[in-house]
């Protein structure tokens, strides 16, 4: 019963929850557990149920569980699920122990019922016989108890041994009633039928017990002391490799996916990439931000970071959790340093490759002018074909293998060094229309030139594409 419970434990309570939830279920149960600082971060959810399992005896481990997460918002429905399965897992093994219990006692009681009455009756019948046999010796007397004695011998030996052949003067002699004489041969008879109907009755009892033996994981529900034993070996434990493991997707998103409005989270995502922080606002004193992008298992986000303080954080390939943060116009917008967490430094998060491709993808200028709705934000990188001067804003001519769109620059952005051959990266342009669609830079939008490389001199410049596009990668 107690690895029912274990189960409960690590497949319905521990594993469907985050990495964020698991990492506070560890510190609170820290002391009870005596896990270190060390145990805390190294610890994955299979050794928490396995200590867990020792700690809490029983059903106590899933009510350690079902106190915690009643005080955790996000997970009370899940401490109602555990409630249910602990609750199901109980009446299951009381109902079945039950059965066990009225099913032997039947047995017990038809048994005594069925051997001792005719004991009964049968003792004085053989005290009586016994001087008649006695003067009794003719043939046919000796015959009668020849038969009986071998019939007597059949009825004693065990059941495989009823199907051999048998001789009457080979086969050794056992410990046996005196001879019953003709008058008392019924009396012999009812014996040897209740002996028959006795041992059939132990082999049936037996056979129930057996058929009524809990599954490998509850051997200790047995009610009886006589109920057998099966030595067992211990379930296998799954390796974290097998827990982590996920199936492949069957589609791959193309384009980031989007939320609106405050969103609590935590959602645990790994960092594909980050921009450089960069100043996007004057007016009232300097404020800075940077961009990212980061994927879960199954989608990737684009990020808009407000304090810059996180960049330590957002490096490729590390998982982290972020909350608290406000979905708006296709971005995840994250303002407090509070907002981004670290997870267990063994947590990982297979994306694929495919999802990773998709995410740094640069979209064609044809599927811009065509297929994507004005007000979308864009990322991508674009040769410059022409560039125009026009007061206090720039037009650029971006063109690529499907076809060629103007980009128009504002404010900050018109001061970057960007000339005819070199390269645009753009992140969060919005697509906009004017005679035909255009890319229009907006208070958060981010340029990186990649210079056209004319010499080897200047690609040793700082400023060469070489160093440019490592930042980002």
């Amino acid at each position: 019963m107690e690895s029912e419970y274990k189960r409960i434990v690590l497949l319905k309570g521990l594993e469907p929850i985050s990495e964020y939830h698991f990492s506070i279920v560890k510190s609170l149960l820290a002391r009870d557990l005596k896990l270190s600082r060390k145990a805390q971060n190294e610890y994955n959810r299979i050794q928490i149920a396995d200590l867990m399992e020792v700690k809490f005896r029983g059903a106590a481990c899933v009510d350690a569980l079902i106190k915690l997460y009643k005080d955790i918002a996000e997970l009370k429905e899940l401490a109602k699920t555990l409630k249910n399965e602990k609750l199901k897992v109980a009446k299951g093994c009381k109902t079945k122990g039950i059965t066990i219990v009225k099913k032997i006692k039947q047995d017990k009681s038809s048994t005594e019922k069925s051997t001792s009455t005719p004991n009964k009756t049968l003792e004085p019948e053989s005290i009586n016989d016994t001087p008649v046999l006695k003067k009794k010796k003719n043939k046919s007397i000796k015959t009668e108890e020849s038969k009986m004695q071998l019939t007597q011998e059949q009825s004693q030996l065990p059941e495989p041994s009823r199907t051999s052949t048998l001789s009457t003067e080979s086969h050794p002699q056992t410990s046996q009633m005196p001879p019953p004489t003709p008058p008392s041969i019924s009396s012999t008879k009812k014996r040897k039928d209740i002996t028959i109907k006795t041992e059939e009755s132990k082999r049936m009892k037996l056979f129930q017990q057996l058929s009524h033996l809990p599954e490998p994981s509850t051997t200790s529900t047995c009610p009886t002391e006589g109920c057998p034993q099966v030595p067992q070996m211990p379930p296998p434990t799954p390796s974290s490799s097998s827990l982590t493991k996920k199936p492949r997707l069957k589609s791959v998103p193309k384009e980031a996916s989007k939320e609106e409005g405050l969103q609590t989270g935590p959602k645990e995502v790994m960092v594909l990439k980050a921009t450089e922080p960069f100043a996007y606002a004057f007016s009232e004193g300097e404020k800075k931000m940077f961009h990212a992008t980061v994927a879960t298992e199954s989608q990737f986000f684009q990020v808009k970071v407000f304090d810059v303080s996180l960049k330590q954080k957002f490096i490729p390939k590390k998982v982290i959790a972020i909350s608290d943060y406000v979905g708006r116009n296709g971005f995840l917008e994250v303002y407090n340093a509070s907002s981004v967490s670290d997870v267990n430094a063994d947590r990982k998060m297979e994306v694929s490759k495919s999802l990773i491709a998709n995410a740094n993808a640069t979209p064609k200028i044809s599927h811009l002018c065509s297929q994507v709705a004005p007000g979308t934000f864009v990322n991508g990188v674009y040769q410059v074909h022409k560039k125009e001067v026009r007061n206090e804003v720039i037009s650029y001519g971006i063109q690529d293998s499907t076809g060629q769109m103007e980009v128009i620059v504002y404010g900050r952005l018109t001061k970057i060094n960007c000339e005819e051959g070199d390269k645009l990266q753009l992140i969060c342009f919005e697509l906009a229309l004017g005679q035909e669609k255009q890319l229009r830079s907006v208070i958060h939008s981010f340029i990186k030139v990649i210079k056209a490389r004319k010499s080897r001199k200047q690609s040793l410049n700082p400023d060469s594409s070489m160093q440019t596009s490592l930042e980002f990668s």
